[in-house]
């Protein structure tokens, strides 16, 4: 047991179990927080309009639910709408493309240049050599 903790795996299989927790506490009360309604402020009055007659406490009205934030949930059918985002998307796609291909040859370009100046090099050094190096025989 005393092994087990003192290797850094352990620690940081321990570590990694903790922070998931942590997060999924966090993740548990933002959405427990998100469904429950939010009262807005009470109306406040001055004293001077209250008069002799008793009032009634004031409503905590809840926000109302008309109020939108952003555009409704649901499918945009509006052609231009469409047009616009497919024509955006093909722009990035074709830009992703340059990039991926870019990298492609530059990885090609790399290995090539390593084949050229390392490893060719070192086969004809050996082969120079006799063709045997340490620890090595041909069978034949």
């Amino acid at each position: 047991m005393r092994k087990l903790i003192r290797t850094p795996l352990a620690w940081m299989v321990a570590a990694e179990i903790a922070v998931v927790g942590a997060l999924v506490v966090v993740g548990w009360h933002v959405v427990v927080s998100a469904s429950h309604p939010v009262a807005a402020a009470p109306v406040v009055t001055s004293p001077d309009a209250a008069g002799d007659a008793p009032t009634p406490l004031p409503d905590l009205p809840l926000l109302s639910p008309q109020r939108q934030l952003g555009p409704l949930p649901g499918l945009n059918i509006d052609a231009g709408f469409w047009r616009e985002r497919l024509a955006q998307l093909n722009r990035d796609q074709v830009d992703l493309e340059q990039v991926q291909w870019r990298i492609v040859h530059s990885a090609e370009d790399a290995v090539k240049h390593y084949i050229e100046t390392v490893v060719l090099p070192a086969i004809q050094r050996a082969e120079e050599a006799g063709g045997e190096g340490p620890g090595l025989t041909l069978l034949g």
